[in-house]
């Protein structure tokens, strides 16, 4: 392991360690998610799901920073797509059970609120699979969209507020890897059967685990971004 390694694992244990030895920290977590939950998603994201692409980006080039990356712009769009997360979060969670109720399937509200049964599984992945195969393209496609976006402004943050132009890079994306793989491959083998257990969880873990699932985004970001270089 180099040491920018070593330095980095270091530092990610250190921002995570309070809230797992120190329950006054962990208790106060939770009020504050409780009470300010659309600020936690903003922060989540912009923390854990930057994470997340700066560990793709050591994938693609061996260095967690290189210039024009845009580290600090990425966590503003992360922190903005956080807080629609939160949002399809709570469509999904609350309308899915009625439209299954609506569907016929018996008891699918009341499911989510017991243990664990078959119907709750039922349930949660229906949840997940309304929610990925309805919101996820579009977040996936403008979060393309704005890093593409990022990059060709410098990484810098008085770039990222430039217009975005939108159909010159929509036009010009790959939309081989981004079908093909991102879509086909990640939404149905990945996304939708993590995200099932994400629903199952308690609803004040639920976007914190998402978020924490944005650092295995930023490692099939990378993938995917070499598939696009060959």
């Amino acid at each position: 392991m180099k040491k920018q390694d070593l330095l980095f694992w270091m530092g990610f244990v250190l921002l995570f360690l309070p809230f797992f030895i120190s329950q006054t920290v962990f208790d106060a977590y939770i009020d504050f998610n409780k009470a300010h939950g659309m600020v936690t998603s903003f922060v989540k994201f912009a923390i854990l799901a930057t994470i997340g692409e700066v560990i793709g980006l050591r994938i693609r080039t061996g260095n967690y920073y290189q210039k024009g990356f845009g580290v600090i712009p990425r966590a503003i769009v992360w922190g903005f797509l956080g807080l629609t997360i939160k949002l399809a979060f709570v469509i999904f969670a609350t309308g899915t059970p009625i439209f299954l109720s609506y569907l016929g399937v018996e008891g699918a509200v009341e499911a989510m609120k017991g243990p664990l049964t078959g119907s709750k599984l039922l349930v949660a992945f229906s949840i997940s699979a309304f929610m990925n195969l309805i919101y996820a393209p579009v977040m996936m496609t403008l979060h393309k969209i704005t890093d593409i976006h990022i990059v060709n402004n410098g990484g810098t943050i008085l770039g990222l507020f430039r217009p975005i132009q939108f159909s010159k890079i929509f036009v010009n994306m790959d939309w081989g890897v981004q079908w093909n793989f991102v879509f086909k491959k990640t939404i149905p083998f990945f996304w939708i059967p993590a995200h099932t257990i994400t629903f199952l969880l308690p609803a004040d873990f639920q976007v914190l685990f998402a978020a924490v699932l944005g650092i295995v985004l930023g490692v099939l970001l990378a993938i995917a971004s070499l598939k696009s270089s060959k």
